[in-house]
């Protein structure tokens, strides 16, 4: 008896059922994400997080030319960092679904609420790929630019843009960085929302997400181009575009989930 209750415990609850699901359901996931962003925009909160981030790793890379051949993995590694990010977006669509209030007072109630623990096991996961990310692309500059400093950021543009070294890490950093864009996603496509939904545990969460893709890789896939595409459209110029295209993708990554999950 006590054998068969502790295996009771131990065991992990089965994932949701997850829905197949077509490039329509993308379509209309973004249309909704749209839709809720004219509703709640949300672009000031983000112009009031991103530009401090960015100003603060410029002067970094102002004050020590050593920083150069890391300030792009830092950029592109933040979107590792942006489920996590999302939840209050993930929140704030939730409500509205379900005919709630959904003021920004609500933005930080999954820091707060039942989902706290669950999230910051999630996010303590994004965080350690985001290390992980930013290693791989020091080891891959050091082994391809070494470890020689630049006299500045026009040196290192030159030898990174036309010389045989820096055409090599610019390929093995955008072969890694896929990897980890991939690894990211797969594991975070639902297991955010559903967590903020309080339907899961990160565990059973996690699962879901890679039964989501197992089940409809093709279609994922196209999403993760979607989302990268919107990325860069975002980052041009300036980055201003971000202030509109995080909060859409927020949205809409919450209305995705409802349609690959049965909740």
């Amino acid at each position: 008896m006590t054998l068969l209750h502790a295996d009771s415990l131990s065991a992990a609850p089965p994932a949701p059922a997850v829905r197949r699901i077509s490039e329509s359901d993308l379509d209309w996931a973004l249309a909704q994400g749209w839709k809720d962003f004219r509703e709640k925009r949300g672009d000031i909160l983000i112009l009031a997080l991103l530009y401090p981030l960015l100003g603060f790793l410029a002067a970094a890379v102002a004050f020590d030319d050593t920083f150069l051949p890391m300030f792009f993995p830092l950029i592109a590694g933040v979107s590792i960092l942006g489920p996590a990010a999302a939840s209050g977006f993930y929140e704030i669509a939730r409500r509205r679904e379900a005919g709630l209030d959904s003021s920004w007072m609500h933005f930080l109630d999954p820091l707060n609420g039942r989902s706290r623990a669950g999230l910051a096991i999630l996010t303590a996961g994004l965080a350690a790929l985001f290390v992980g990310w930013l290693l791989t692309a020091a080891v891959i500059a050091a082994a391809t630019l070494g470890v020689a400093p630049s006299t500045g950021a026009a040196d290192f543009l030159r030898r990174v843009l036309t010389t045989p070294q820096g055409w090599t890490m610019v390929l093995l950093g955008n072969l890694a960085g896929f990897a980890f864009a991939a690894a990211t996603l797969i594991l975070s496509l639902v297991s955010f929302p559903m967590v903020v939904d309080g339907t899961a545990g990160p565990l059973t969460a996690v699962n879901t997400s890679i039964n989501a893709f197992r089940k409809n890789s093709g279609v994922i896939a196209s999403w993760g181009l979607r989302v990268a595409g919107l990325l860069v459209l975002g980052a041009l110029p300036a980055f201003i575009g971000l202030a509109v295209v995080l909060p859409v993708l927020g949205y809409a990554t919450w209305h995705l989930y409802t349609r690959l999950v049965v909740r």
